[in-house]
């Protein structure tokens, strides 16, 4: 029987070892982008937070909420590192804000459509395999379109706007690699912190101005591609 000098059996041992542990760190190189196709539930919340003025006459308690919308959505990814990366979303939402506690039932704002501008920054736990992360960062919310609701017409409302404002959002999930060829799947889900002001017009004159907590949670899943 051939034996085999423990020498070269520990050098081969060794390099296997090498080897199985730097396959992880290679499949998460730094400089990969990852592109994710994904299914969006934006669930926003759209209370009002603060009455600046009102000369219409409100009902008293008036409380509004802002529609769910369910769209694709595109998101970019750039690895810094193994563990680091960055990323921007791209996707359109639409949103009517409707009244509720003394108001029920009235249609206050039609098809409001939101670009949400998004990008945050994420640490990948476990790069490589089936990665936990979180993630923060800044958001702008830009209105892009907003039209007064049926019943504001009604009102003698002709013209609305919401602001775009400022905001930041923080984001948690995880991406599950399938195979070896950058394919994944991803569940992500982000608490967005961000406000906007309402301003209903009659003849160009603002009649009412309202300030409201958007605060979505945006929930998503879908496929991942990585390269």
């Amino acid at each position: 029987m051939t034996k085999i000098p423990l020498c070269k059996l520990g050098g081969t041992t060794l390099a296997v070892a090498f080897a199985a542990l730097a396959f992880p760190v290679a499949a998460q190189d730094a400089g990969d982008f990852q592109v994710k196709l994904l299914a969006t539930a934006v669930l926003p919340d759209g209370e009002i937070d603060q009455v600046n003025f009102d000369l219409v006459g409100l009902p008293t308690g008036t409380q509004t909420e802002v529609s769910d919308n369910y769209v694709p959505t595109l998101a970019i990814e750039y690895f810094v590192s193994p563990n680091f990366s960055v990323e921007t979303i791209c996707c359109l939402t639409q949103h009517d804000v409707d009244g509720v506690d003394g108001a029920a039932g009235t249609e206050l704002v039609a098809d409001g459509l939101l670009i949400p501008a998004t990008f945050t920054l994420k640490y990948h736990f476990n790069p490589g395999g089936v990665s936990p992360y979180v993630g923060v960062g800044p958001t702008y919310f830009l209105w892009i379109d907003d039209e007064p609701g049926e019943t504001a017409v009604a009102l003698g409302v002709d013209d609305f706007s919401f602001s775009d404002e400022l905001g930041f959002a923080l984001q948690a999930g995880f991406d599950v690699p399938i195979g070896e060829s950058g394919f994944g799947a991803s569940i992500d889900a982000k608490r967005y912190f961000v406000g906007t002001t309402a301003t209903w017009y009659a003849n160009g004159t603002p009649v009412i101005e309202t300030e409201h907590n958007l605060d979505p949670w945006v929930i998503s899943a879908g496929v991942s591609l990585r390269f």
